[in-house]
């Protein structure tokens, strides 16, 4: 099982400022006082191509779309960083690790669509960790 970390772009000693694009509550609610969050109802894949468009569009790929161990098909949950302004060109190596979350979204399908709300409780904490720990990174 491959554990994909953080990784938070600096330019010149200075860390980019950043939004994060999900489709948690837990994060949303958590961070939309503090940050610009763009809070999607949709899957996992339709977040990875959010991601993928932004990407093209010029904006830069801060965290790694699929970041821990969880699998797509693990949890209905999702957040990534990218950077708040987009830039002149469009970040390549962003699109392709993109692309390859959604390929990989594919692969794998859902195990269980009706979870009980406890469980939805625990997707939703597992993926709010690993996003404050980017975003811990993004910051320091």
């Amino acid at each position: 099982m491959q554990t994909w970390g953080f990784a938070v772009s600096v330019e010149g000693g200075e860390m980019k400022k950043f939004k994060i694009i999900t489709n948690n509550p837990r994060v949303r609610d958590t961070y939309q006082d503090e940050y610009e969050v763009v809070f999607l109802d949709v899957t996992i894949k339709e977040i990875m191509q959010t991601v993928r468009d932004l990407c093209a569009e010029g904006y830069e790929l801060l965290t790694h779309p699929l970041s821990g161990s969880v699998k797509p098909g693990e949890t209905p949950y999702k957040s990534v960083l990218v950077s708040q302004h987009k830039g002149q060109t469009t970040d390549i190596n962003g699109y392709r690790l993109a692309e390859s979350a959604m390929s990989a979204c594919d692969k794998f399908a859902p195990m269980h669509k009706d979870w009980s709300p406890g469980v939805l409780d625990d997707f939703q904490l597992v993926d709010y960790t690993l996003i404050s720990s980017g975003i811990e990174s993004a910051i320091a």
